[in-house]
């Protein structure tokens, strides 16, 4: 299900106990692509939830042609839970095939699509679906989040976005079971011209709405501004420079819910309410919930 170089699609074989709901594509993957992800959900994302939960279950949703993401994902997880199991689910038969001979504790694998299957009706604290809803027309994409928001655990997380080749820059929605709460920008500082590069990876559900009217496209045009207000500290580093834009967007009135300890490393979380398509596209606005992500 994974992959972003590609639009191709084929239809997915069936499940002894039915068809996965998804297409098969491309499965691009690489090693330490999602780790700024990970660094999320470790923290301001997802801490909180796994010390909360009884046996935290998480799924990598999509994991593509090798199973690396769901590997390092417990590995990273385990820092802050140990008791923490990992379910890999792709929707390519052959793709789960080939990751079981990493079947071990805390790390199985298994075929299913948005509907995220789990043994015994397992309901998973944590959804990461990365590089997957890319591929899909943006109609899909309140269909797919209600499926995966419908296998959550009360008080569950999902995570969906998209990252480049080498995970140097990501955007991703959280959801929980009433809607989308926060967007997260993050990029590595080195070499940004600007904020707005970061549109060409945004979520399925926002990249075609960076135009005009769109508050997606305001809130970019935004950092931009206050990126270059104070292109004077980038003598001092990158970092300086992007948390001191981080803190004026958020004294314009943009509702930013993180602050230092993330912007440092070049984050920036924002309520969904300020970015939602003004116009879903069956016809309604977007809503979601309210929520702070911790500074």
């Amino acid at each position: 299900m994974t992959g972003i170089d590609e639009n191709r699609r084929r239809p997915a074989r069936r499940a002894p106990s039915g068809r996965p709901q998804g297409t098969i594509t491309r499965g691009t993957t690489n090693p330490n692509r999602l780790r700024r992800v990970d660094r999320w959900l470790a923290g301001p994302g997802g801490a909180r939830r796994l010390r909360a939960a009884g046996q935290p279950v998480v799924v990598d949703l999509g994991y593509g042609a090798t199973p690396v993401t769901a590997v390092e994902l417990l590995a990273r997880l385990r820092a802050v839970r140990a008791e923490v199991e990992v379910v890999g689910i792709e929707i390519d038969p052959a793709r789960v095939e080939a990751a079981r001979p990493l079947t071990g504790p805390g790390l199985s694998f298994a075929l299913g699509g948005f509907e995220v299957p789990l043994p015994a009706g397992r309901r998973p604290v944590l959804i990461r679906a990365f590089n997957v809803l890319r591929q899909y027309e943006e109609a899909a994409v309140p269909a797919a989040w209600a499926s995966m928001a419908a296998r959550l655990a009360p008080g569950g997380l999902i995570v969906e976005g998209t990252c480049d080749e080498i995970g140097r820059r990501a955007t991703w929605v959280a959801l929980e079971e009433g809607g989308p709460i926060s967007l997260t920008l993050s990029t590595r500082l080195a070499g940004l011209e600007r904020p707005s590069e970061l549109a060409e990876r945004l979520p399925k559900a926002l990249i075609h709405r960076n135009v005009r009217g769109e508050g997606v496209h305001a809130l970019l045009e935004a950092l931009d501004a206050a990126w270059a207000r104070h292109a004077p500290l980038a003598g001092f580093g990158a970092r300086q420079r992007w948390s001191a834009m981080a803190a004026t967007v958020r004294s314009e009135g943009w509702p930013v819910l993180d602050g230092p300890s993330r912007w440092r490393l070049g984050e920036l979380t924002v309520h969904w309410e300020c970015v939602a398509p003004s116009r879903s596209v069956h016809g309604g606005s977007v809503s979601g919930s309210s929520g702070d992500l911790t500074r």
